[in-house]
């Protein structure tokens, strides 16, 4: 048996998932080596050949890989979703985001607001702006951040505010704090499906971490981290 697995995932659920693999690790004996990007790069570095045992990306994307045949067909299964979220400086003002409109003064009152310009949050972003009619005010102060980087900015000074998936924001504590999710009526959730590659290293193994990461037993962790079980 392999001892090895290579886990590549989205860097929006990257908290939540390092947080378990010492458990499962400890349990199983074997190792899980990891690999981040946002989601958009994790299915087009897997359709360039990057080698992996289990995905964890958007589940249109694990469906278009399984259709690839790089995904083993019916191995999909969910994982969670992620909400997204408004990240200040630890020590800041507190931030009203209560409200739609509360929402958007925040967002027109703040200097500079950085997001994920090449991930699925700041494609989510970027549109809402269109639809609350605020998008020629806001733009000119967002800053692009790279994925898994946009709520640390905040800590780093180098913008007031951050949107990004909650999960990121928990990391990025202490220097960074939630502000607040979105207002419901704007709130939207990224989903995340678990796939196993159609030519893993170690069939078993990788069947293995994947019913660890969907078990109910590992549900309290991920809610910590900002993942909701639906």
């Amino acid at each position: 048996m392999h001892q090895q697995i290579r886990l590549f995932g989205a860097i929006a659920v990257r908290p939540a998932v390092i947080a378990l693999i010492p458990q499962f690790e400890s349990a199983t004996g074997l190792t899980v080596t990891v690999k981040w990007e946002v989601n958009p790069t994790v299915k087009k570095q897997i359709e360039a050949g990057e080698a992996f045992d289990l995905v964890i990306i958007n589940p249109s994307m694990v469906q278009d890989l399984t259709a690839t045949g790089k995904v083993k067909a019916a191995s999909q299964v969910a994982f969670g979703r992620v909400g997204m979220g408004v990240a200040a400086k630890a020590g800041s003002r507190p931030l009203d985001m209560g409200s739609v409109d509360a929402f958007v003064h925040a967002l027109k009152s703040a200097e500079t607001i950085a997001y994920a310009s090449d991930g699925t949050s700041g494609g989510y972003f970027s549109g809402l702006l269109d639809r609350l009619g605020i998008a020629e005010e806001v733009r000119p102060k967002l800053v692009a951040v790279p994925g898994g980087q946009t709520a640390s900015a905040v800590g780093r000074g180098e913008a007031e505010l951050a949107v990004v998936p909650v999960t990121s924001i928990l990391a990025a504590a202490p220097e960074v704090v939630l502000a607040g999710r979105f207002p419901a009526e704007l709130q939207s959730y990224i989903d995340f499906a678990i796939g196993v590659s159609a030519n893993p290293r170690d069939p078993e193994a990788a069947r293995q971490l994947s019913e660890f990461l969907t078990s109910a037993s590992v549900d309290q962790i991920l809610a910590a981290k900002g993942v909701e079980r639906r």
